[in-house]
């Protein structure tokens, strides 16, 4: 007995039994995988912030998320010198930086 069958007798379509994992083709977490998330800074000492890089982070990102200014990744970069290295566009996924008051 199909969809079609019930539609010719008058009856009601059959309910669809619910997706538990509110899962739809499309969404990032459709295929298992977990939808990126901004961390919840951390107050450093100094009344600083810290931000845990994630994948697909820039200093240009991490900027624009604190300052509303992207411009201001190189006051990021000045304070997190000796953890990026000589290359600011190199930052690693689980790099920890410390996130300068404006």
């Amino acid at each position: 007995m199909g969809l079609r069958d019930f539609f010719k007798k008058g009856e009601k379509e059959p309910v669809k039994a619910p997706n538990p994992t509110n899962r739809q083709p499309g969404d990032s977490t459709f295929f298992n995988q977990q939808a990126p998330q901004q961390p919840a800074a951390q107050p450093a000492a100094g009344g600083q912030d810290t931000y845990t890089v994630k994948s697909g982070d820039s200093l240009s990102k991490i900027a624009k998320h604190y300052y509303g200014d992207a411009n201001a990744w190189k006051k990021i970069y000045e304070a997190n010198k000796a953890t990026i290295g000589n290359n600011p566009d190199l930052i690693k996924p689980g790099q920890q930086f410390v996130i300068p008051k404006q």
